[in-house]
Formats: structure tokens, C-alpha cells, sequence
């Protein structure tokens, strides 16, 4: 009788609990990011699906224990367009200085209008921001996904991504802020109405709390 092949160990044993992100990578990045990714075992690729101004990144598993019928953990980014101007150096330099007192007025004009048709393009970003039920959905292979997750945040030169996830039984936080990874530590702190005025302190009514 051929032994049933069962799901890796991080599939049963980890979880996300919280997650906020705001992260904002060129769409073009993301698509770049996946021709080379080095993705967890359990996912055997991501597909990349746009539906108008949504992009989806749904994963698909590397076993068979999952049934075809099961929504698997997918990724969910609004897609926007923002302006990038091509010489961001020039521009720094621009608002770095300014025009002298005794210089004539029509020189701040000529800058003001020079700045304005610096050469740009409309570039379009996705946007993975929201909570957990916003940006990382379903289930089945969530916390291969939430990894999936982290590698596109540490590839994103803005926003941040936040989590609480459990490991082999044990709590982790994760901090990863404009493409680094920060110190994070999960503080436990007492529910207020778990406590009765009889056998703790009153918290609604105390006046040592501000």
C-alpha cells in the first residue's frame, strides 16, 4: 500500500497571524523579480494575474496533497500610476538652492518652469498595502507566501512590512523597512478587561494612568 506523501512541516506548523504592509514596487520589478526567484519549497511558481487595476499573485503548489479545488495563498496589489522624474539628482540640486536676493525676479520664474519640464514617465507601481486579510488571502500555503512576501519587500525601496507569525510553535516578528530588515520583538501585554476591580487594578479608573 504506497504511503500517502504529506505536506512539508512549515505548511502544518507555521502560521501568520498579523500582517500590515505598504509596500510600493514598479510593477515591472515584480514581474522581473519572479524570472529568477528563489521560492519556498512548497511552491512550485506564482502566477501573475492582472484583473484591470488589480494584480494577483496566486501560488501554486510543488505536491499533490493539495486538491485542485482548494484556493491556494495568493498576494493582492492595486496597481496606480506615479510620475518619476529621470533626473532626481538635478532636482535635489535644484531645491537645494536658491536664487540669490539681489539676482532679477525673473530668474525664480525661469527655474520654476525649467523644473517643470524636467523630462519624466508615467511609471505603474503595485501596491501591496493593508492587512492581512487585504494583502495575503486564503490558507492553504499562506506562510510560503507571506515568504514570497518578504523577498518582494526587501526588493521594494519604499514602505514597510510588519508580522506576527508562529514558527514551530514559536512567535516571531518580522520588520522589513524601505528594503532592509529591522529589529522586532512582540510585546505580550494584559487585556484590561480581563481583570476584575476586585482582584487587580481597576485600568478604566486609575489614577495613575494617563
Amino acid at each position: 500500500m504506497p504511503v500517502p506523501r504529506r505536506a512539508p512541516v512549515i505548511a502544518m506548523t507555521s502560521h501568520v497571524y498579523t500582517l500590515h504592509s505598504t509596500l510600493e514596487l514598479p510593477l515591472e520589478d515584480v514581474h522581473s523579480h519572479f524570472e529568477s526567484a528563489d521560492l519556498p519549497v512548497e511552491i512550485d511558481e506564482v502566477e501573475i494575474t492582472r484583473r484591470n487595476n488589480t494584480l494577483i499573485l496566486s501560488a501554486v503548489a510543488a505536491e499533490d496533497n493539495i486538491s485542485k479545488y482548494t484556493p491556494t495563498a495568493q498576494l493582492k496589489a492595486s496597481v496606480s500610476e506615479n510620475r518619476v522624474y529621470l533626473d532626481e539628482e538635478e532636482e535635489e540640486d535644484s531645491f537645494g538652492t536658491s536664487p540669490s536676493p539681489s539676482g532679477p525676479q525673473w530668474g525664480a520664474f525661469g527655474q520654476q518652469e525649467e523644473e517643470e519640464e524636467r523630462p519624466s514617465e508615467l511609471v505603474e507601481y503595485a501596491c501591496f498595502k493593508g492587512d492581512r486579510e487585504t494583502v495575503l488571502q486564503n490558507t492553504a500555503l499562506q506562510y510560503p507566501m507571506f515568504e514570497v512576501l518578504c523577498d518582494l519587500a526587501r526588493n521594494a525601496e519604499k514602505g514597510n512590512l510588519t508580522a506576527i507569525t508562529a514558527v514551530n510553535g514559536q512567535l516571531e516578528a518580522t520588520r522589513i523597512v524601505d528594503g532592509e530588515d529591522r529589529p522586532a520583538t512582540i510585546e505580550v501585554r494584559e487585556d484590561p478587561h480581563d481583570s476584575s476591580a476586585s482582584n487587580g487594578v481597576d485600568w478604566r479608573n486609575n489614577e495613575f494612568i494617563g
